[in-house]
């Protein structure tokens, strides 16, 4: 671990060095350089990324892909969303539009006298052991994750946003950030308020951050893989997170709407669908074993959302935008109740 955070220092500095700060000044910048050496981390885990996407994950696609790929157009829009956050330009308005926020108001209550509580000093000399720490803080943000995600998919309004990620019909290992920005901005702002509650120091919680977004894409990708009966229950596989993304499955979840009735009439129970679904653990399925929301079946259905492939009410299917912006109005216009 020391290695490793001493090698990437070293790079993180000479990017800020070389590259990031002579471009600050210029730009009139120099009153912000410490936002800027925190940028060029992002920025330099966001490379480490798409390389490890593009010359790891990207050719397991083509060895054992579960479809064909037949709409490049779809997925070259989601490499657009994959570049925004990975490289650094979603959390450059998060900076503007959120960090300052959360500074003032944090910094308020320590003034109060009101401190965070540290979560690394549970039980010195063990969670303050920088590994240990570092799995404490990805278990604390999976199991937080996991209810934001069902909130995502059995809140109304916000599945009104969220739905754009499940309406991708070809997923890959771009598929991850494939996201309304408002969505994004509800969610890291919630991942944000909890890093300063539980004291996460800015070097873990870019680490975290990595950790998640990289094995996000893995489950993303379009690969015939699942990690065996004990595997599938360490670690969220491609095939589990798949499932979550299965048109009337991953995102629907069948309830009772009148109650069984026993006699000779044969009448059996009948079923509404409603929001729901399985499978809402980012990197661990144990928040979903515990909730009783995970489903291991060994299957690889066709993804997407159900309004897309089956006309509703008004006899037409939902249309859920093509390119970057289209996508980004009609969450909008959803979100209202016009669209």
């Amino acid at each position: 671990m020391g290695w490793l955070g001493n090698w990437f220092d070293g790079i993180q500095q000479q990017l800020f060095e070389r590259v990031v700060q002579p471009l600050m000044f210029h730009l009139g910048l120099g009153n912000v350089l410490e936002t800027g050496y925190e940028a060029s981390g992002w920025l330099l885990v966001g490379v480490l990324q798409l390389l490890v996407i593009v010359a790891v994950i990207a050719p397991l696609q083509r060895l054992w892909p579960v479809e064909p790929i037949t709409d490049r157009a779809t997925i070259r829009t989601d490499i657009l969303y994959t570049l925004i956050h990975r490289l650094g330009l979603f959390r450059l308005g998060l900076f503007f539009a959120v960090d300052p926020l959360a500074d003032d108001f944090f910094g308020a209550l320590r003034v109060a006298g009101i401190s965070t509580f540290q979560l690394d000093g549970l039980w010195p000399g063990v969670t303050d052991v920088p590994w240990v720490s570092l799995l404490l803080y990805l278990v604390v943000f999976d199991f937080v994750d996991y209810w934001i995600h069902r909130g995502q998919h059995q809140w109304e309004w916000w599945w009104r946003l969220h739905s754009l990620h499940h309406a991708q019909r070809q997923m890959t290992v771009w598929s991850d950030n494939r996201n309304h920005l408002l969505d994004d901005l509800l969610r890291d702002t919630l991942l944000v308020v909890v890093a300063q509650l539980i004291g996460v120091a800015p070097g873990q919680f870019i680490a975290i951050v990595a950790i998640t977004q990289l094995s996000e894409s893995f489950q993303h990708a379009n690969v015939r893989i699942w990690f065996g009966r004990w595997g599938e229950r360490l670690w969220v596989s491609p095939r589990f997170h798949r499932l979550h993304h299965s048109i009337g499955l991953g995102h629907e979840t069948l309830r009772p709407i009148t109650p069984e009735r026993a006699g000779a009439d044969g009448a059996t129970r009948q079923y509404r669908t409603v929001l729901g679904g399985h499978n809402f653990g980012v990197l661990l399925p144990w928040w979903d074993m515990l909730m009783r929301t995970a489903n291991f079946e060994q299957r690889y259905d066709p993804t997407g959302i159900r309004d897309q492939v089956e006309p509703g009410p008004d006899g037409r299917v939902r249309d859920y935008g093509r390119g970057f912006w289209s996508q980004q109005w009609r969450g909008f216009l959803r979100l209202v109740g016009k669209a």
